[in-house]
């Protein structure tokens, strides 16, 4: 194995990132094509068939990282990359000819392989370099992930050319032929360029799947699951989450969106460095810590509530000589309200009443009180008896540029965090990273599957959005509990790399 960076090195560093940012963007296809059939009434799918096409490829490509990690490790990641693209672009050209769910979904099947060539990018470019620099160069393959970004950004407006903006929707089936088109030439363009290496040493099967009987690995799998399970759900979810919270366009929604995606892909190189300089435990320390806080103040949801508040009552028996919506008079004695936009002063938070005010900056939630009367001019009241009822009014807007803020926040600390965790595994099992990262890459894609499952319970079964944030908190804090419980088994300081 080399063990100084050469321009060969840094040559099969390239077209590696370069291939993998090709397969993540055909990983990512569904997301955009399902949408545009089913808007336009191509295809008359329902929702549980929508969650089907848009997961079985996330699904297919995590849980084939494992093998495709072992292949790499025995034959070499130029053989095994290559295959990958040329395999996947079959279905993808077949695709263009579906015409059914169960022709799309088993077509989906294949092309979600692509997905699985993460592992055997990871494998084959870890051998090109030495140890002290395996989080940056992983850290830059790690930015394929911008592939999911750039076909949010492009496929929308691809297939509006080609549809002549829905003129002639039958021609979307061109798009997955420039897909399987751009695999072909990627695969031929590797081949050429790159060449073939793998690991020196001899392993067998059970040898190589030795690790996996270690906590440890299981336990970098979670970190995994946490922070690239997330950027891939949110990818998907936050869409359906602008547009039911802020309702934001779809294509809005979809810009703002790649916005978060996007970065979070590119700042996996600066992840690999700060992991080299710093260590990947530290790294990992501060973007657990960073998310924890972040998913805090996204835990309230956007609401508007009125409830009861403090009402006046009557002091002494008498009859109502008079009622404003200032004052209440009971023979001589005056009772003065609180009024919601009179001369009083009202109870508050922040001065302000904001019904309909998602026009105005209210980055903290507000409240205001007034109260109504109850009585009439010439009614006899007791001792005791309700005059003038309480409202509270609060309201909490949750500011969408705040809101974005955090989330963007997010996408950057969790990017950072996805090549933390592959610098741990290059320095605790340096000569099976294919196999490790494999079952670590499969546990984090299906976070990306199961995440948007549990998050439809979540807010089907509570109707708050914002639930989502409270789960990924707990993963969060069940992520730091096990990192510390192995710092402190392992007699480690934070800063120990």
């Amino acid at each position: 194995m080399e063990t100084v960076a050469t321009g060969k090195a840094h040559r099969i560093l390239f077209f590696n990132t370069l291939a993998f940012t090709v397969c993540f963007a055909a990983w990512m296809t569904n997301g955009v094509l399902v949408t545009f059939l089913v808007n336009n009434d191509i295809f008359k799918w329902n929702p549980v068939q929508i969650g089907w096409l848009l997961g079985v490829p996330v699904l297919v490509g995590s849980i084939f990282r494992l093998p495709i990690g072992i292949l790499t490790d025995k034959y070499g990641g130029k053989w095994v990359m290559g295959a990958i693209m040329l395999f996947c672009a079959v279905p993808m050209f077949f695709l263009s000819q579906a015409n059914s769910f169960t022709s799309f979904l088993l077509l989906s099947f294949g092309f979600g392989m692509a997905g699985s060539i993460f592992a055997a990018g990871v494998a084959y470019t870890s051998l090109w370099y030495p140890k002290e620099k395996q989080g940056t160069v992983l850290g830059i393959f790690g930015i394929g992930n911008a592939g999911a970004a750039l076909t949010t950004l492009f496929a929308p407006s691809i297939l509006n050319k080609l549809t002549e903006h829905g003129a002639d929707p039958e021609r979307w089936r061109i798009l997955p032929q420039l897909y399987a088109a751009m695999l072909v030439a990627m695969a031929i363009i590797f081949l050429l360029a790159t060449k073939n290496k793998k690991t020196t040493e001899v392993k067998t099967m059970l040898q190589r799947l030795a690790p996996l009987k270690e906590m440890r690995v299981w336990r970098f799998g979670l970190y995994y699951f946490f922070v690239f399970g997330s950027i891939v759900t949110l990818a998907q979810w936050l869409i359906p989450y602008y547009v039911n919270m802020y309702s934001l366009s779809i294509v809005t929604a979809g810009i703002m969106v790649s916005v978060f995606s996007l970065p979070a892909g590119l700042i996996r190189a600066v992840g690999g460095w700060l992991s080299d300089k710093l260590g990947a435990r530290l790294v990992l320390i501060w973007v657990f810590g960073v998310c924890l806080v972040c998913l805090f103040f996204l835990f309230p949801p956007r609401m508007e509530i009125r409830a009861p508040g403090q009402g006046i009552m009557a002091s002494k028996p008498g009859i109502v000589t008079d009622v404003s919506a200032n004052a209440i008079t009971i023979d001589d004695v005056v009772y003065t309200l609180q009024t919601q936009g009179g001369d009083i002063v009202q109870t508050e938070v922040r001065l302000g009443i904001f019904h309909n005010a998602d026009e105005d900056f209210t980055p903290f939630p507000t409240s205001s009180f007034w109260q109504e009367p109850q009585v009439q001019k010439g009614d006899i009241v007791s001792k005791g008896q309700l005059l003038a009822k309480g409202f509270t009014h609060i309201y909490f807007q949750a500011n969408k540029w705040i809101f974005f803020s955090l989330v963007f926040i997010l996408g950057i600390m969790m990017g950072i965090g996805t090549a933390a965790v592959y610098k741990h595994i290059s320095d605790y099992y340096p000569s099976s990273i294919g196999t490790v990262g494999g079952i670590v890459g499969v546990i984090g894609g299906l976070g990306g599957f199961f995440n948007p499952i549990f998050f439809g319970f979540l807010l089907e079964g509570t109707g708050v959005w914002t639930t989502c944030w409270m789960y990924l908190a707990v993963i969060a804090i069940i992520c730091i509990i096990f990192q510390r419980i192995a710092i402190k088994k392992a007699n480690l300081t934070p800063h120990q790399k």
